[in-house]
C-alpha cells in the first residue's frame, strides 16, 4: 500500500509539473508575439503614438470623438509628429491602435503569468524550490515594462526616434526573459537521465558557444533596427560595391562606430549572420558523430534549417528595403532560431 502512495504521489508531481510546464510555454508564446509585434509598431512608426504611460487606466483607449482629438493634439506636441506632417485621425488612429495593443497585450502577460500562478499555488502544485524561479519571472517582467517605456522616453523629446541603446535593452531582456521561462518549462518537461558512457561535453560545449554567438547576432540586430540601418546599403553580399564599406570607422572614438555608425552596425550584423550559418553547420556536422536520441537529432536538424530559413530572411529584408511585414517575420524568425538553440542544448542535457 505505501508503494502504491509513493507512486501515485510521483505520478500527481509530474503532472502537475507537466501542467506548470505547458503554462509557461504558453506564456513563451505570448512573449513571442509581443516581440513580434513590437517590431510591427516600430516598423509602422506607431511605438510615440501614445506620449503618456499609464499603467492601470492606460488600458482604455479613447471612448469618443473629443477624447481622440485631444489625445491626437498632445501627439502633435512631440517630434515624432514631425514625421508624419498633414496625418489625419483616422492615420493617427491607425498606429494608436498598434501600439494600444501591444502595451495592453503586455498586461494581458502579466494576468497570463499571475492568475495560472495562483491557481497552481493553490492546488499544490508549484512546491518551495520553485518559487524564487517564479519570483525571479514575475519581477523581470515587471521591469520590461518599465524600461519600455524607459525607451519610449527616449523619442519623445528633440529626436523623434528612440536611442538605439535603449531599444536593444529593452529587446535583450525580452530575449532573457523568454529564455528563463523557456528553460524552466523544459526542465519540468525532461528529467536528466543518469550519466552516459558516451562524453557529450564537447558537443555541449560546442553548443552553448554557437548559441552565444547567435545571442550575439540577434543583439547587434537591435542597433540596426534603432538606427534604421535596413534602410541603407541594400544590397547583397557587397555594401556600396565594397566587402567592408569605405566610412566603417568614420566616427571618433572608434568604438562609438559598433553602435552608432549605420555602415558599422550593418556590416557587424552582416558578417555575424554569414559566421553563425557557417557555424552552426559546423556543429551540425560535429553531432553526426554522436550517437544521440531523436529528440536531440531533430533539434540539430531543426536548428540548421533554421538558421538558413532567418539568413534568407534577413537578406530579402534588406534587398526589399525592409518592408513591414518582412521585416516583422525576419524579427520573429530571430525568436524561433533562438528557442531551437535552447532546445539543441538542453537536449544534449537530457536526451543523452
Amino acid at each position: 500500500m505505501t508503494t502504491m502512495n509513493t507512486s501515485q504521489e510521483i505520478m500527481a508531481t509530474r503532472n502537475g509539473e507537466k501542467q506548470i510546464a505547458y503554462w509557461l510555454l504558453a506564456v513563451c508564446a505570448a512573449i513571442f508575439f509581443m516581440i513580434v509585434l513590437g517590431g510591427v509598431t516600430r516598423l509602422t512608426h506607431s511605438g510615440l503614438s501614445m506620449v503618456e504611460w499609464e499603467p492601470i487606466m492606460g488600458i482604455v483607449p479613447p471612448l469618443n470623438q473629443a477624447e481622440w482629438e485631444a489625445t491626437f493634439e498632445k501627439y502633435k506636441q512631440f517630434p515624432e509628429y514631425q514625421l508624419n506632417l498633414g496625418m489625419d485621425l483616422d492615420g493617427f488612429k491607425s498606429i494608436f491602435f498598434l501600439e494600444y495593443v501591444h502595451r495592453v497585450w503586455g498586461r494581458m502577460i502579466g494576468l497570463l503569468f499571475l492568475l495560472p500562478f495562483l491557481y497552481f499555488l493553490v492546488k499544490g502544485h508549484i512546491k518551495k524550490p520553485m518559487m524564487p524561479k517564479m519570483a525571479i519571472m514575475f519581477v523581470l517582467g515587471g521591469l520590461q515594462g518599465v524600461m519600455g517605456w524607459y525607451m519610449v522616453k527616449s523619442g519623445l523629446v528633440n529626436d523623434p526616434q528612440v536611442s538605439q541603446y535603449r531599444l536593444t535593452v529593452h529587446l535583450t531582456a525580452a530575449f532573457i526573459i523568454y529564455a528563463y521561462i523557456f528553460w524552466t518549462a523544459m526542465n519540468l518537461l525532461f528529467t536528466r537521465p543518469k550519466p552516459h558512457v558516451i562524453d557529450a561535453r564537447p558537443l555541449q560545449r560546442f553548443a552553448w558557444w554557437v548559441t552565444g554567438l547567435l545571442s550575439v547576432t540577434i543583439i547587434s540586430g537591435g542597433f540596426v533596427a534603432g538606427l534604421k540601418a535596413g534602410l541603407a546599403y541594400n544590397t547583397f553580399p557587397l555594401m556600396d560595391g565594397h566587402f567592408i564599406p569605405h566610412n566603417m570607422f568614420a566616427l571618433e572614438p572608434w568604438y562609438r562606430n559598433f553602435f552608432d555608425n549605420i555602415a558599422a552596425v550593418q556590416f557587424d550584423h552582416r558578417l555575424l549572420a554569414e559566421i553563425s550559418l557557417l557555424l552552426v553547420a559546423a556543429l551540425w556536422f560535429v553531432s553526426r558523430r554522436y550517437h544521440l536520441t531523436a529528440r536531440a537529432r531533430t533539434a540539430f536538424h531543426l536548428l540548421l534549417a533554421m538558421t538558413g530559413v532567418q539568413v534568407i530572411l534577413g537578406v530579402a529584408t534588406l534587398l526589399l528595403v525592409v518592408p513591414t511585414w518582412l521585416g516583422a517575420t525576419h524579427q520573429g524568425g530571430a525568436v524561433v532560431l533562438f528557442t531551437l538553440a535552447l532546445n539543441v542544448n538542453h537536449a544534449l542535457l537530457t536526451d543523452r
